[in-house]
């Protein structure tokens, strides 16, 4: 019974996982917005810190940082020269 209970929870993360780094509303971390702007973790966070235009908009949850996609994607066109 409890091997059934984690198989579940394992293909429930899984589902989730890819797909939601493509939808507008999805919640992304810290990694996952490293990885999507191929930079350091360090860079992000750096980023969260800054003021003005050059921050990253970001949620606080706790201790923990959230990112929109869509708030990664304005950001990006904003940042052109």
């Amino acid at each position: 019974m409890q091997g059934d209970v984690s198989a579940q929870n394992q293909s429930a993360a899984g589902n989730n996982g890819p797909k939601a780094s493509f939808d507008p509303e999805s919640l992304l971390t810290v990694r996952e917005v490293a990885a999507l702007l191929r930079v350091p973790v360090s860079w992000v966070y750096e980023r969260t810190r800054r003021r003005g235009n050059e921050r990253l908009p970001h949620l606080k949850m706790g201790k923990y940082l959230r990112f929109r996609h869509q708030d990664i994607v304005e950001w990006l066109n904003s940042q052109k020269i």
